[in-house]
C-alpha cells in the first residue's frame, strides 16, 4: 500500500500572506481599481490567478480580470527582483513533520495555486524540495477545487484515493480532496477559519503539526 500526503503550500507549508497582499495591492493600483481588504484577499489564496480575480471582482469584464492576473504576476516578479519580498517562513513544526512522515513511509506531494517557478523557489529556499515526489501547480491544472492536481499527484505516486490525504488551510483544498476521493484534513494556522473547513467537508481540523502527525499515525 502506498500512502500519500499532499500538502497545500500558501497558508499550509509557508505563511505567504504579506507578499500576496503586497503584490495584490500593487496590481490593483496599476489598473486604477481599489484593492480588496486583506481579509478578502486571504480568503481567495489557493485559487488560480484568473479565478482569484474573477472571485474578487465578479462583475468586472473578463478583460479586466485577465489584466489583473497579468499585473499580479508582473508585480510579484518585480518585487522579487527588487528584493522587496519578505521571506515566506515555514509554519512551526513543518520541517520536522515532513521528515517524520517520510520516515514512516509516507510519500509526500504538493498541490498549490502557486506557479511552478514560485513553488520551486520557496521549496529551494527552505531546502525541502527533496521530500516531495510530486509537485502540482496552477500552471498545469484547472484551479482548485477541481481535482486534477490531486488526481495527477496520486497517479505519479502510485497511490489510491483511499490511501491519500489532502492537507490544507482553505475550503478549496477540502473540496478538491473530496472531489478526488481522498481524505481531506484541514489546518487551522492558515487563511480560512476552522468552521469554513468543516463546512467544506474536512474530516477534521488540526491545530498544529504534532496533532496532524498523531492523526496520520
Amino acid at each position: 500500500m502506498t500512502r500519500l500526503a499532499v500538502f497545500d503550500c500558501d497558508g499550509t507549508l509557508v505563511d505567504s500572506q504579506v507578499n500576496i497582499i503586497r503584490a495584490m495591492t500593487e496590481s490593483f493600483a496599476r489598473v486604477g481599481v481599489a484593492a480588496p481588504d486583506p481579509h478578502r484577499i486571504r480568503q481567495v489564496v489557493g485559487l488560480s490567478l484568473f479565478e482569484t480575480m474573477a472571485t474578487l471582482l465578479p462583475d468586472a469584464e473578463v478583460d479586466l480580470q485577465t489584466r489583473l492576473a497579468d499585473e499580479y504576476r508582473n508585480a510579484y516578479h518585480r518585487l522579487r527582483a527588487e528584493g522587496s519580498l519578505v521571506v515566506e517562513p515555514l509554519y512551526p513544526g513543518i520541517r520536522d513533520g515532513l521528515v517524520e512522515l517520510a520516515d514512516r513511509g509516507w510519500l509526500l506531494g504538493v498541490a498549490t495555486g502557486k506557479s511552478d517557478r514560485g513553488l520551486a523557489l520557496i521549496l529551494a529556499h527552505h531546502d525541502i524540495a527533496h521530500h516531495f515526489v510530486t509537485l502540482q501547480t496552477a500552471d498545469r491544472h484547472p484551479s482548485k477545487p477541481h481535482p486534477a492536481m490531486l488526481e495527477l499527484a496520486m497517479a505519479q505516486a502510485g497511490a489510491e484515493p483511499a490511501d491519500t490525504v489532502m492537507i490544507g488551510d482553505t475550503s478549496f483544498d477540502m473540496l478538491m480532496g473530496i472531489a478526488a476521493g481522498a481524505r481531506a484534513i484541514g489546518v487551522d494556522w492558515g487563511y480560512h477559519a476552522p468552521d469554513e473547513l468543516t463546512a467544506a467537508g474536512a474530516e477534521t481540523v488540526v491545530g498544529d503539526m504534532p496533532a496532524l502527525l498523531a492523526l496520520l499515525a
